[in-house]
């Protein structure tokens, strides 16, 4: 698939640290290109790169640089809008976006857990996306469309245990070490961090919690049938800038050996479209042989920062089998996934004016 003319997206909150990893992510994307960038009311009506305090490497690109920010309440003209929102400026704007015909992919937790409103990581539940057609039909929107990608730090948690299903997951206990980019910026003050975890994270242990469940289930008619398992999470955050690391112990109602544990992880792909989008990594699970592997410094930016990186998988006395799991938080936990959706929605039709033969109506 490739695109002769690219599709005009924006940015909700593109001022921001998530915002900012969007439009980072979207350079050069073979599909969309940033046509608008929309901020908060002290940004709004400057230039990108003067309203930006740009916290990742390098600069601004060009091309968006220039931008004029524009105004949370406007109206805006590209189809696709990713939302780096936090919860509480979500709403109204991502449900009046959407009902006024846009496809809005969004990062916040605000509508997360509706029942009309997909929960997606593609390469585990593609097919939820036909949620989109029980949306409209309830909603009575023609284009328009609201797709939700879950909390950071669930990312490597479902797809670590996606692979698992098949072997019946019945309880599971994740204890978190979560990076502090996680917190937004400026983050975590730096005397609470340094030389310091911190053993509690607002609301992180009840996301976990649920939508774990809902991701994870099966789309059932107009609805999803969540995971028929109990989750119990503990979350910390962690002095590292990137990069969520989870400790996962898995009861399964079968008792695969190890090794074949290892072999479902490393022959684990979506389903089609997915591994040939533009932002979906070769490999979305690998297992790290080396006995202190995973660890945030060397291993987020396994695929692009899209791929999920699994170790020290053994036994575990009390619920069967236990590892450790890391994903890059703002790429595969936050913007990446958020772009990866898109993808997925442009590929099924979803996104009014777009066709995989490269045209634009």
């Amino acid at each position: 698939m490739s695109m002769s003319v690219k599709l005009p997206v924006a940015i909700l909150g593109a001022t921001g640290a998530v915002g900012q990893r969007f439009i980072q992510l979207l350079q050069d994307h073979p599909w969309f290109e940033v046509a608008e960038v929309i901020g908060s009311e002290r940004s709004s009506g400057r230039a990108y790169a003067d309203a930006a305090h740009w916290i990742l490497d390098g600069g601004p690109p060009d091309a968006v640089a220039g931008l004029n920010v524009k105004p949370l309440d406007g109206d805006f003209t590209s189809p696709l809008i990713f939302s780096a929102l936090p919860k509480e400026a979500a709403d109204p704007h991502e449900m009046r976006l959407a009902a006024a015909g846009h496809v809005v992919a969004t990062n916040a937790s605000l509508n997360r857990m509706l029942d009309d409103v997909p929960l997606l990581l593609p390469e585990i539940n593609a097919s939820h996306l036909a949620l989109v057609d029980v949306q409209r039909a309830a909603r009575g929107w023609t284009t328009g469309a609201l797709v939700a990608n879950s909390n950071c730090t669930i990312m490597p948690v479902v797809m670590s245990l996606a692979p698992l299903l098949q072997y019946g997951v019945e309880k599971i206990q994740v204890i978190s070490a979560q990076a502090i980019s996680g917190a937004g910026y400026p983050g975590v003050p730096s005397l609470d961090i340094i030389d310091n975890m911190v053993p509690y994270i607002g609301g992180e242990e009840e996301k976990l919690e649920t939508e774990s469940l809902k991701m994870l289930g099966t789309l059932s008619g107009d609805a999803i049938q969540w995971l028929d398992a109990v989750v119990s999470a503990s979350c910390n955050r962690a002095p590292v800038i990137d990069g969520h690391l989870v400790n996962v112990s898995v009861s399964l109602r079968e008792k695969p050996a190890l090794d074949e544990i290892i072999r479902a992880w490393d022959n684990f792909r979506g389903p089609d479209p997915v591994p040939s989008l533009p932002s979906a990594p070769k490999q979305p699970v690998q297992y790290l042989t080396q006995q202190d592997r995973p660890q945030p410094r060397r291993d987020r930016a396994a695929g692009k920062g899209m791929t999920t990186s699994i170790g020290r998988l053994r036994e575990c006395p009390i619920f069967g089998y236990k590892f450790v799991a890391l994903s890059h938080n703002t790429i595969r936990g936050a913007a990446g996934c958020s772009i990866l959706n898109a993808e997925l929605m442009a590929a099924n039709g979803y996104i009014n004016g777009f066709s995989v033969n490269g045209q634009l109506s």
